[in-house]
């Protein structure tokens, strides 16, 4: 499956609706003689799917003041849920890290479809949408038999979430030690196992050594199939 101007067309849509801005931001095709100015923050990711698609945001100044006002929050990971929804208008798929680029960086290589997020004609941010492991050529990626076993060493990083809650901003903002936020789930629920956002298993939380750890429970298939253990 291949990406289509459409499609690119609905990333920039969903992430115009997430930069803060006093008016709401429409996207804009580029123009070829349009540049980004190389002083304004860049920010990348891959979103491994069908396709599988490399989005890029630059923030104008007055996003880049928005989105610093929220305190002891780093920029990229403000731009996580952009991003999310980004990838969400692409389809199904996993959400890689966050990187900061330079701004000239952000729209290298080539197939880009590059969008201005713009109020009152006037760009606010950029967005380049580019799709990467083009279908068209999946040999390359084969491994052979056994191949997997040169990625055996390579570290990922899991975590283990206990529950969510979703606020608005001005809630985040007026968070207090000692404020309790109630999760979207219930006392005794088993923790979810995820690897980059992406869940693989299921398990109830111990205590090892005075550690926190988790006991697996149940291994979640690709496929949607659950195998209890």
């Amino acid at each position: 499956m291949t990406i289509d101007g459409q499609t690119a067309e609905h990333v920039a849509e969903a992430i115009a609706q997430l930069i803060p801005s006093r008016v709401p931001l429409s996207a804009r095709a580029m123009r070829p003689d349009e540049h980004v100015g190389s002083s304004h923050e860049a920010f990348l990711t891959q979103y491994v799917g069908s396709p599988s698609v490399e989005i890029s945001v630059v923030l104008g100044e007055d996003a880049t003041q928005a989105f610093s006002t929220l305190p002891n929050i780093a920029l990229r990971d403000a731009l996580q849920p952009v991003f999310e929804a980004a990838g969400k208008a692409v389809g199904a798929g996993v959400l890689g890290n966050v990187e900061a680029v330079a701004a000239e960086d952000a729209f290298s290589g080539e197939g880009v479809e590059r969008y201005a997020l713009e109020a009152d004609g006037t760009p606010q941010a950029w967005v380049g949408v580019r799709q990467v492991g083009v279908a068209s050529q999946p040999e390359a990626a084969v491994l052979p038999p056994g191949g997997m076993k040169v990625l055996y060493d390579v570290e990922m990083t899991l975590t283990a979430e206990i529950g969510r809650a979703r606020l608005p901003i001005r809630e985040v903002l007026g968070l207090t030690p000692g404020h309790v936020l109630e999760l979207d789930r219930t006392a005794g629920s088993p923790a979810d196992i995820m690897i980059n956002g992406h869940l693989i298993a299921r398990g109830e939380v111990v205590v090892m050594d005075e550690d926190y750890a988790v006991r697996v429970t149940e291994i979640v298939d690709p496929n949607g199939v659950r195998n209890q253990l």
